[in-house]
């Protein structure tokens, strides 16, 4: 059997925090009446960009953690990027939905980008030569 298991503990963390972005952007649609974009409404702009960015990123660093998992990649590794990716995208979000703008937002990308550059390099590293 095949083992991701430090993968799938981050799977199931990033699962269940996708929900509260979700239901936040589908409460205020609710409370403003408007169905499709954001209406110009700045609460929902925000919302759905907090939601938007976390759907946008979180899959392509989980499917590069799993394949790194499963080439390889030392356990120390996985777990620093996979906490990278959650601290990032908490401060990300947070920021996003209560400012717009700030520098834990900022910060909160680029702790994205390091496993998503990380796990990328390293899938690339296992996988050159390869075909």
């Amino acid at each position: 059997m095949i083992s991701i298991p430090i993968t799938a503990l981050f799977i199931g963390i990033f699962a269940v925090l996708q929900i509260p972005l979700t239901v936040m952007v589908g409460y205020r649609r609710a409370r403003t009446g408007v169905q499709f974009f954001d209406g110009g409404d700045q609460t929902l702009l925000r919302r759905m960009r907090a939601h938007g960015n976390y759907t946008e990123t979180v899959p392509i660093v989980l499917l590069a953690m799993a394949a790194s998992e499963l080439t390889g990649a030392p356990a120390w590794l996985l777990w620093a990027g996979g906490v990278s990716l959650l601290v990032g995208r908490l401060m990300h979000a947070a920021i996003l939905v209560l400012k717009g703008w700030g520098l834990p937002r900022a910060i909160g990308m680029i702790l994205t980008f390091i496993p998503m550059l990380g796990f990328g390099v390293w899938c690339l590293s296992r996988t050159s030569g390869a075909a």
